[in-house]
């Protein structure tokens, strides 16, 4: 989902080997948040229909929100594993393993399913010269373009106006440091004022 520049993006998947390719743009659908932004992409996966597993990235570059995943998920009703870092199939089903900052988890879900991948998921091929000959001069033939007049949403959930959140400022936190030298003839003197300053922030 974006602008038409967005063919780019698109040609190189081909040239990688993706056999088709869809790019859901209009107007209408610009500035929506992650709500109106799953909504209309759910509407186009339940347009291009036929899907056992549907991945996604982890979070977007610019918002990191790391929400458009999941909300797709829910509103197509299937379930859904983040933070995925191996996927094998077995059957109907998968077996995930979740990436936490705890521990890894195994999870087995039926398909269809969507998956949030980590970095660790897959190193993506390199297109071959044939790929981009043939994607990179003609590809915008091989790509399908999704309007608003293709899919089935209320026009009052997205867009700008649509949208129940808007980002009006956007920064990276400042994180300030501060030292204490804490002074003392002995280590004995000093572990004493240490632990009374520990107490008195509440740390111990």
């Amino acid at each position: 989902m974006g602008p038409p520049q967005a063919k780019n993006a698109l040609k190189e998947a081909l040239a990688m080997g993706a056999d088709e390719a869809y790019l859901i743009s209009d107007r209408a659908f610009g500035g929506s948040d992650t709500w109106a932004t799953s909504t209309i992409i759910a509407s186009a996966i339940e347009k291009v229909g036929n899907y056992d597993v549907i991945f996604c990235g982890r979070q977007a570059i610019d918002g990191d929100t790391a929400q458009v995943g999941p909300e797709v998920a829910e509103f197509l009703g299937v379930p859904q594993v983040t933070y995925a870092k191996e996927v094998k199939i077995e059957g109907n089903k998968l077996l995930v393993t979740r990436y936490t900052e705890t521990g890894d988890y195994l999870i087995e879900v039926k398909m269809p399913v969507l998956i949030t991948a980590i970095k660790e998921l897959n190193n993506p091929r390199y297109p071959n010269v044939k790929g981009i000959l043939e994607n990179y001069n003609n590809g915008d033939e091989k790509i399908t373009v999704l309007t608003l007049a293709d899919l089935n949403v209320d026009t009052t959930q997205i867009g700008l106006k649509g949208s129940p959140t808007n980002v009006y400022k956007s920064f990276v936190p400042v994180k300030e440091k501060h030292n204490e030298i804490i002074e003392g003839i002995s280590k004995t003197e000093k572990a004493k004022k240490l632990m009374a300053i520990l107490s008195d922030l509440k740390l111990v």
